[in-house]
């Protein structure tokens, strides 16, 4: 069971650095109006979203198939760690009760605070997770 759990984290916590990828790849003008508006133009740079999807892409499918887990995980914390400090106002008011307000709130910003987590689990349980490729080639 913990074997299969940490597969789902894998495919749950990589996928969504794929998705996130593949949109500054494909929408970079997407990529920008989202970090302008929610990240305060941290990631804007135009140039910066094509190497910086694909980054995300390759970290994402690696995460997801369990390949080069003692790089991929520490990098797939530090994007999704700095992101959940970028959007700290939306983790500690998701309703909008007191850093926010009703017309600034955005609820679907705190379920980052779970998917960080979760890469820190992969983390700490890397040597139990025996469904990944490095496992399965000696890596």
């Amino acid at each position: 069971m913990k074997s299969i759990s940490l597969l789902l984290m894998r495919a749950g916590t990589g996928l969504l650095l794929v998705i996130w990828g593949l949109i500054k790849i494909m929408s970079p003008a997407a990529a920008v109006g989202v970090s302008d508006k929610y990240y305060g133009g941290t990631v804007s740079m135009d140039w910066l979203q094509l190497p910086w999807g694909i980054l995300q892409v390759v970290i994402g499918l690696a995460v997801v198939v369990g390949l080069f887990r003692k790089y991929v995980y520490p990098a797939q914390a530090v994007i999704l760690g700095f992101g959940v400090l970028v959007i700290w106002k939306y983790i500690l008011d998701p309703l909008g009760l007191y850093l926010l307000d009703e017309s600034s709130r955005q609820v679907l910003f705190f379920p980052s605070l779970a998917v960080f987590a979760g890469t820190l689990i992969l983390l700490a349980f890397r040597e139990e997770d025996t469904l990944s490729l490095d496992r399965k080639f000696g890596l």
